[in-house]
């Protein structure tokens, strides 16, 4: 693969041409050469007015294969995270089976060698994500798991949480918790206030998101462990976790795109696309998730993909999925929220990386090319025609976005858009 980039404006923070407008040249796959201007004979694309920046990272990406690939499969999803700027994707281990082994985290590992976009499966904490016993992190772990998380079911006994997270630590693994007390929750499905109250839903409380954050912190505390929560969503859960950072646990949390532009009054519609979990909250939410990226409590920035075939989102609110695809619009939903471009890519690129334990994607010569191109600017309509995913459960269907993902490199591929 050889290519020449024009006039890139370069953010790459800790490299020397960081906010500098440069020329790069790519072959083999490999950085050749960085300057203000390079003149070779190979493809070339023009990237004047747009940014270059590591490629995205997603830490919370659902895909159906093993066993659910008609939702999505390892194929269609990662052309999805290709096309959304994505260079690496952590998947959860939501399957049939779950990834609560060392055989399904060898088969997502082999299954996507040399695929532009590089694959970091999570192992399940229980076996069969049933919350009784401890699956077999270490195994899974020599596989090649990063981490360790349940997915969408949150880890209801204490002990078990508390065993996790101490025997992760001896191989210096990460737990994620998903943060909801489930008899707090019960069967609600929207978040609980004015508009359950319109619409004659029950509601699920933000104290069933905060208790188990509380829980898991004060857990993590005892431990000594990291502790990582995945998609946080209330005012008092920026303010437990900044608390907790302030303490100096070794606390990380994220936050889903969706939850940084949409409230619960989506809902009033009775649309099951806007149907997620954690739920929809309140202006009041989000503008302290806002605050929460920008003073640093929240680290980084999620797609929560979550594929589902039409049969399972076409139906009564109560009893439709939850969740929505993500992958393609991460970066315009950030943009939509008000975020500076610089911190989207310490959100969606940097920190990520960080978190995971994985390396840093450095701009330098000889290096491999590992980077995403975007425009600010750029409008685009997500439809049927560039929907790269198998499944279509998204309310931005048919919505033109600000922000566009334009080229997107990595492992010796190229994806353009």
């Amino acid at each position: 693969m050889n290519l020449l980039i024009k006039s890139a404006t370069i953010l790459y923070p800790g490299s020397p041409f960081h906010q500098q407008t440069a020329d790069i040249l790519i072959e083999n796959g490999l950085i050749k050469t960085i300057a203000e201007s390079i003149e070779a004979d190979v493809e070339i694309f023009d990237a004047k007015g747009s940014y270059l920046s590591p490629g995205f990272f997603d830490l919370n990406c659902n895909m159906g294969e093993p066993g659910l690939e008609t939702k999505e499969d390892l194929n269609t999803g990662l052309q999805a995270a290709a096309a959304g700027g994505f260079t690496g994707v952590a998947l959860m281990p939501d399957t049939q089976p779950p990834v609560h082994s060392k055989t399904e985290v060898a088969y997502l590992v082999n299954k996507t060698k040399e695929n532009l976009v590089d694959v970091y499966p999570l192992g399940t904490i229980s076996h069969q994500r049933e919350g009784k016993d401890m699956a077999e992190m270490y195994d899974m772990y020599l596989s090649g798991a990063k981490a360790f998380t349940d997915g969408k079911r949150p880890v209801k006994d204490a002990g078990l949480m508390e065993r996790a997270l101490l025997y992760a630590q001896g191989f210096n693994a990460l737990v994620f918790s998903y943060p909801e007390d489930v008899a707090i929750a019960g069967k609600a499905k929207v978040h609980e206030g004015v508009v359950s109250t319109l619409l004659g839903m029950k509601g699920i409380p933000s104290l069933a998101e905060e208790l188990m954050i509380a829980r898991d912190l004060y857990l993590a505390e005892y431990t000594g462990s990291a502790i990582h929560f995945s998609t946080i969503s209330t005012a008092r859960s920026v303010a437990l976790i900044g608390e907790a950072k302030r303490k100096g646990l070794r606390v990380t949390c994220d936050v889903a795109a969706h939850h940084l532009i949409l409230t619960d009054e989506a809902l009033l519609g009775f649309d099951s696309l806007y149907k997620v979990k954690p739920p929809l909250r309140t202006q009041t939410d989000i503008d302290a998730l806002l605050q929460g990226l920008t003073d640093g409590t929240i680290d980084a920035i999620v797609s929560q993909h979550t594929p589902h075939e039409i049969e399972f989102k076409e139906m009564e609110f109560e009893t439709a999925e939850y969740g929505m695809i993500g992958l393609q619009t991460t970066f315009s939903l950030a943009l939509q929220a008000g975020l500076p471009v610089e911190l989207i890519v310490e959100k969606l690129a940097i920190n990520p990386r960080k978190i995971l334990n994985v390396s840093a994607v450095v701009l330098e010569e000889g290096q491999p090319a590992n980077f995403v191109v975007f425009n600010t600017d750029d409008t685009w309509t997500f439809d049927k025609q560039n929907n790269r995913s198998k499944s279509a459960n998204s309310p931005f269907l048919g919505q033109n976005l600000k922000g566009k993902i334009l080229l997107t490199c990595n492992n010796k591929q190229v994806y353009t858009n």
